[in-house]
């Protein structure tokens, strides 16, 4: 496995495809992570109600904004991105539920 470096240290887009490549391995392993959390929700919440909380959901889109701010990120994009991140991970926290009652 070649050795990534810093975006800004890049030279040629061998470079930077060994960056994204490994920045999206590490992104599918802390979706896995989250998506675990999700299944611990769906086994904790006994009521099917509980899986959608629009207060959290915005709570959460709101503090990855914050964060994206502060790390110079686009906080619209981010936004967006944790929309789609949230409601993917209601829809699978409320499947696992599911799966879970049977």
């Amino acid at each position: 496995m070649e050795k990534t470096i810093e975006p800004e240290l890049c030279r040629t887009m061998k470079e930077v495809r060994l960056g994204v490549d490994a920045a999206d391995a590490a992104l599918v392993a802390i979706l896995a992570r989250r998506f675990g959390y999700m299944r611990a929700a769906a086994r904790i919440k006994q009521d099917r109600d509980a899986v959608r909380d629009e207060d959290r959901k915005q709570a959460v889109i709101d503090a990855a904004v914050e964060a994206a701010r502060a790390q110079g990120v686009p906080a619209d994009l981010v936004a967006r991105l944790w929309e789609d991140l949230v409601e993917t991970s209601i829809a699978y926290e409320d499947r696992e539920w599911a799966r879970i009652r049977g």
